[in-house]
């Protein structure tokens, strides 16, 4: 393993103290993907197939990397994906990580899973831009409170996650019998039964995690896009699907009025074997002609990544796991030193493109090359 250097200077020394940090539960939840990690693999993997064509004499002295994303504006774009049980990470986990969103004016979308409330996420981020993820479940009841208390609390979207009707088979979670902590909760859901499902020290009851177990169990595997018309029926916010990998689901999701669509296969968490989100993109863009944002997460690690997913015709990227390493390095001051990192290399990757603004950056700024397509 990679010894850390004394400061970070990129994402990549964010992991290497990530890794050594933590105890082996929380980092094997963290960077897990499901199955044998195919797609975890790839989502990173894939930007390397994209090659960049720079133009050259064009004045770049001043470079604006501001835009905005469902009408509000941020300083660049690159925000912050949900990410579940940030209190692993850091003992002020998501408040820490609504701090740094806030104080770089840039949008922070909150989960479901969270181990901080709503509400003190809402507190903590001021009032910056935060979105809120939500899962449907089998109990409407919770899905309508979670959405009733999002909207009190000022957030500005709803982030509706469709690609885990069941829970995806994580073996390292399995292998470890994965259970939250005994001092942490996911307080925006009752989970009192989560330590119920059986004692997670008892290895011959199941062989899947504890929270496997309980997360499946308040799934709805019934669910469809008139969930989706049903969400949108229940609120005035917008509706942002989560986890549309295909030109088909996009087209779907337009025609029924969703105001944007994040390209997002779950970290590589639930489906192994799918496309990387860099590889979709430009089909789900160009399924949807304009007429909604399409935003992309998965696997974006330095700002070259960004820019080609832009050049691909995404509004904005979020970044997931790089969050959670800044966390764990210094908690909000870790974030957004995460954050201005990405930002920074994302500005210079745009002034040695020849793109001065984001309008600059153009699909003929990318070639796609199979020879660096990945070994899976």
């Amino acid at each position: 393993m990679s010894k850390l250097v004394s400061k970070p200077v990129c994402l990549a020394d964010f992991e290497v103290h990530f890794l050594q940090s933590l105890d082996r539960i929380a980092r094997d939840y963290f960077t897990s993907g499901a199955n044998q990690e195919q797609t975890a693999r790839d989502n990173v993997e894939a930007f390397k197939r994209y090659r960049l064509r720079p133009r050259m004499l064009k004045d770049v002295s001043n470079v604006n990397m501001k835009t905005t994303i469902m009408g509000n504006e941020i300083d660049f774009p690159i925000g912050i994906a949900p990410t579940a049980v940030q209190k692993m990470a850091h003992p002020e986990g998501e408040v820490a990580t609504a701090r740094a969103a806030s104080s770089m004016n840039t949008c922070m979308i909150a989960s479901t899973w969270g181990t901080t409330s709503i509400e003190e996420v809402a507190q903590a981020n001021g009032s910056g831009l935060r979105w809120f993820q939500l899962y449907v479940f089998r109990n409407k009841q919770i899905t309508m409170n979670l959405i009733q208390r999002a909207e009190q609390a000022g957030y500005k979207a709803l982030v509706v996650t469709v690609d885990q009707p069941v829970v995806g088979k994580r073996l390292t979670d399995d292998r470890n019998k994965y259970s939250i902590p005994s001092h942490l909760k996911l307080v925006n859901v009752n989970t009192d039964g989560l330590r119920s499902v059986h004692n997670p020290l008892d290895t011959q009851q199941s062989t899947e995690s504890v929270v496997h177990q309980y997360t499946h169990s308040l799934m709805d595997s019934k669910l469809t896009w008139d969930t989706i018309t049903w969400v949108k029926s229940f609120t005035k916010l917008p509706v942002i699907v989560k986890g549309v990998l295909t030109g088909e689901d996009a087209k779907l999701a337009v025609q029924l009025g969703v105001d944007g669509i994040i390209v997002s296969n779950h970290g590589g968490r639930q489906l192994d074997g799918v496309l990387a989100t860099i590889d979709v993109l430009g089909e789900v863009v160009e399924a949807v002609e304009g007429r909604v944002e399409i935003y992309v997460d998965g696997g974006v690690r330095q700002g070259t990544d960004v820019l080609k997913a832009l050049a691909l015709g995404a509004k904005a990227v979020f970044i997931g796991r790089p969050v959670l390493w800044g966390l764990a390095y210094q908690g909000q001051t870790g974030v957004e030193e995460v954050l201005r990192i990405v930002k920074e290399e994302f500005k210079l990757a745009m002034a040695l493109s020849g793109c001065a603004k984001l309008s600059d950056i153009q699909p003929s700024l990318l070639a796609y090359d199979r020879k660096y397509y990945c070994k899976l």
